[in-house]
């Protein structure tokens, strides 16, 4: 039997706010039976309650807790952290400091999100300034998990080391990885490409991996993420977050391009709906709500973000990695690794024997 938790969720956060809330809690229920898990929902309690009679939901599953100070999805992160105490997103990142509940779930303002958060559960990680956003990534293999997307612009060798911690920690929790295989991005697999912060922590990485007891595979380059190559990909937040919306740019403009193909004659009409059930497959494979949900790694408490504009779907989602998270060992084993990573950068020489300066990429 599945432990019980308790999930946070600022029920007024998003483009949608309750009706999405709620329907993703209906969502997650239903696909993934929900035992053990209750829900405290904050905001608007006439909102709430009025969304949650319409969807059949009841008491002993969804409690509310009023307030009606919302921080709006245009506030810029010094002001939420000035004006948010109180607010629907404060109060539901509260109660995971307190340790009322196990995780929060938020589809609200992502720079509130995180100063909010690390204002009151604190960084995990010496090294760390901003929590690490992860992206679940489908690949040919299932799903690789990708971080930095977004937070930490730049990153030293040992927060790139930390990422990997935490990424693979993560992967094993939500995605099932046994012993998932790590790697860093780079413009070439060879060791002495890179400028000088990934070649130190693939150093480190290399020669410290048994007593990180990581399974690192070195360098990997962006046609390995599809690819599924490694389970865990790390990268600064200012690479990642290309990476990702050039994906997700890619993924529109194919997609525009076989709904145009498939549509352009009854010829390949006919063709389109002899080819539904494959294209329906492949259409879920690559559906954002089926992997929607960014927790922040790093903070002393499990924070997933859902994506403004998702759907009932992609929040529900979003409460399944929440869900994962907060019963899995994943802030017991990231703490265990960080205490092993001390120790292997103790015994390490210094960065000044990292190698040769940055090659041309090929």
């Amino acid at each position: 039997m599945s432990s019980p938790i308790l999930i946070s969720l600022d029920a007024m956060g998003g483009d949608h706010g309750p009706p999405v809330v709620v329907a993703g809690v209906l969502d997650y229920r239903k696909r993934h039976g929900g035992e053990g898990v209750r829900f405290l929902l904050h905001g608007d309690e006439t909102a709430i309650r009025a969304e949650i009679a319409k969807s059949g939901l009841t008491d002993d599953v969804c409690l509310v807790r009023h307030t009606d100070k919302v921080v709006a999805m245009d506030e810029k992160p010094a002001q939420a952290m000035r004006r948010g105490k109180g607010s629907s997103l404060w109060n539901a990142i509260e109660a995971v400091k307190t340790g009322e509940a196990g995780a929060v779930v938020s589809a609200g303002n992502t720079g509130a999100l995180m100063a909010i958060s690390r204002l009151l559960l604190r960084m995990s990680a010496h090294g760390l300034e901003r929590p690490a956003i992860v992206a679940s990534w489908p690949t040919h293999r299932g799903i690789t998990a990708v971080l930095d997307v977004g937070a930490n612009i730049e990153s030293d060798a040992e927060q790139l080391i930390e990422f990997a911690i935490m990424g693979e920690a993560f992967h094993a929790a939500v995605h099932g990885g046994v012993k998932p295989t790590i790697g860093i991005l780079n413009v070439g697999s060879e060791d002495m490409k890179g400028h000088e912060e990934v070649r130190e922590a693939n150093r480190i990485l290399r020669e410290g991996g048994a007593g990180l007891n990581l399974d690192y595979r070195g360098f990997v380059e962006g046609t390995d993420i599809a690819k599924g190559t490694v389970d865990v990909v790390v990268t600064d937040g200012f690479t990642g977050n290309i990476a990702l919306k050039t994906a997700e740019g890619v993924a529109r403009f194919i997609s525009a391009l076989m709904k145009e193909a498939l549509t352009s004659s009854p010829m390949a009409k006919a063709g389109a709906l002899l080819a539904l059930p494959a294209l329906k497959r492949m259409r879920q494979k690559i559906d954002p709500s089926a992997i929607n949900g960014g927790p922040l790694l790093g903070l002393n408490g499990i924070v997933v973000k859902s994506h403004g504009g998702a759907d009932a779907k992609g929040f529900g989602n979003a409460i399944r990695v929440a869900v994962e998270l907060g019963r899995s060992d994943y802030l017991t084993r990231v703490s265990e690794s960080f205490s092993r990573l001390t120790a292997v950068l103790e015994e390490q020489p210094s960065a000044s024997s990292a190698g040769p300066a940055m090659e041309t990429p090929q």
